[in-house]
C-alpha cells in the first residue's frame, strides 16, 4: 500500500516538473519571438501552465527574487520537489517513520 502511494506522488512530481519545464520553454519561445502569443494555441497553453503553476512558484518568488533577471523560482521548486521526493521515501522506507 504504502508503494503505491509513493507512485502516485512520484507521477504527481513527474507530471508538476513536466509542466514547469513546458511553461519555461514556452515563456522563452515567446520572450525570443518564435512564436505569438496572440496566437490562440499559445496563448491557451501559457496560461494553463501558469494557473497550474503559479500558486507553487509566488511563494518561490516572494523569497527569492530573480537573479540578474533570471527568475530562479521554477528551478528551486523543481529540485525542491525531487529532492523532497527522494529525502521522504528514503526516510519512509528506511524505517524512520514506520508505525
Amino acid at each position: 500500500m504504502l508503494a503505491l502511494v509513493f507512485s502516485l506522488i512520484g507521477i504527481i512530481v513527474q507530471l508538476i516538473l513536466v509542466v514547469l519545464v513546458a511553461q519555461a520553454v514556452l515563456s522563452w519561445l515567446i520572450a525570443f519571438e518564435v512564436v505569438d502569443r496572440r496566437n490562440n494555441a499559445i496563448a491557451s497553453i501559457y496560461g494553463f501552465t501558469q494557473k497550474l503553476t503559479e500558486p507553487m512558484l509566488r511563494p518561490i518568488r516572494r523569497l527569492v527574487g530573480p537573479v540578474g533577471g533570471i527568475d530562479l523560482a521554477p528551478l528551486i521548486l523543481g529540485l525542491g520537489l525531487i529532492f523532497g521526493f527522494q529525502l521522504l521515501q528514503t526516510l519512509v522506507f528506511s524505517g524512520v517513520f514506520r508505525g
